[in-house]
């Protein structure tokens, strides 16, 4: 019976931190597109705007559940459901702290990418069931975009494992941690077991990884249509993409399940990258930092903290980049990603022969 509990509490509890985090997301990037856009943003409900977001989900809320007369239901129905469930259970694999995981699993990568990748039936059931050319069009742009761009990312993803040698996301976060189970010399001067802290990350143990994580950082965003690859929705030209018919309670989903992938997308990167749920903090001599900042507690703040983090630089660069054009986009992924990505596939193949002990 407890585990049974404990199988209903987590999912709820993990949905309450995406709904919470959504509210809070789209509070900063408004007053964050304020800031780059030298004015104040919401400031009218609530002090400073604080509860404009509430405000715009309870209008949405309440809005009539409306359906085109000439679309498909049974998909214009499901298909906001399957796009957010499709990320939702990405989460299922994510280690927040250590021994705080909901399932832990060797193959936890693999499965975060392959159930992710269902997103894209449900962004083409809700284009084609809308029967709407624009909503069409922006599903077609953004299967065509995911599609290409999950190949950078993936070739990015497999550049960490040859390093970490296992899928298993708890795993990979723990080897970036003091007295790791395995040692890795950063360019064969210092031992990071002891040290700890930011140097025991991956892009440090093996310094070619941080072009990696910018290689996925880039493709990552372009996965979850955030400018300037958001050429899918292009409010200038398509209206909304593949969400044009949809309001209320629908598009709240559709909201949400974008919001839901960018944070998921940040944690991963933080989990293989960015040290996980480790401090940054080092053990300087006996100044014991990295030792004093572990555990339970510090682990899910520093997780939290860091995916926050680069959720508000892909915001940054949002409301920074104009869009790019399709054909720019696509010359992005095939001639400047994918080739980068390859060669620091191969660096990763000699880093662990000739560097890792």
């Amino acid at each position: 019976m407890a585990d049974l509990l404990l199988h209903i509490i987590i999912p709820i509890a993990i949905f309450l931190f995406i709904a919470g985090f959504t509210l809070f997301a789209v509070y900063a990037e408004r007053k964050i597109a304020g800031f780059v856009q030298d004015r104040l943003g919401p400031m009218e409900t609530g002090k400073y705007g604080l509860i404009q977001t509430i405000a715009d989900i309870l209008k949405l809320i309440q809005k009539e559940f409306i359906t085109p007369s000439a679309a498909d239901k049974a998909l214009f129905l499901t298909a906001p459901v399957i796009i957010f469930v499709a990320v939702f259970i990405g989460y299922s694999v994510v280690p927040w702290a250590p021994d705080f995981l909901p399932t832990n699993t060797n193959t936890g990568l693999f499965f975060i990418l392959a159930i992710v990748s269902i997103d894209a039936i449900g962004i083409l059931m809700a284009g084609w069931g809308s029967n709407n050319k624009y909503s069409l069009l922006g599903a077609i742009r953004a299967i065509a975009q995911m599609v290409s761009y999950e190949i950078p990312v993936g070739l990015s993803l497999i550049s960490a494992i040859m390093i970490t040698q296992t899928l298993n996301l708890n795993e990979i976060a723990d080897l970036q941690g003091i007295h790791s189970p395995e040692i890795i010399y950063f360019m064969g001067f210092w031992d990071v077991t002891d040290i700890g802290g930011l140097f025991a990350w991956h892009i440090f143990q093996a310094p070619h990884l941080l072009v990696v994580y910018i290689i996925f950082f880039i493709a990552t965003l372009a996965e979850c249509n955030r400018a300037p690859f958001d050429i899918p929705e292009a409010e200038s030209e398509l209206i909304g993409g593949f969400h044009t018919e949809y309001g209320g309670i629908k598009f709240a989903f559709l909201f949400l399940a974008e919001y839901a992938m960018m944070f998921l997308v940040s944690i991963l990167g933080v989990i293989i990258f960015l040290g996980g749920w480790n401090t940054p903090l080092p053990n300087i001599g006996s100044l014991r930092l990295a030792d004093w900042t572990t555990g339970l507690g510090w682990g899910l703040f520093w997780t939290v903290s860091k995916s926050l983090l680069i959720v508000g630089i892909q915001m940054w660069v949002r409301w920074t980049l104009p869009r790019f054009r399709a054909d720019q986009l696509m010359t992005l992924c095939w001639k400047i990603l994918i080739p980068v990505a390859f060669v620091c596939m191969a660096i990763s193949g000699l880093w662990r022969i000739l560097v890792i002990v």
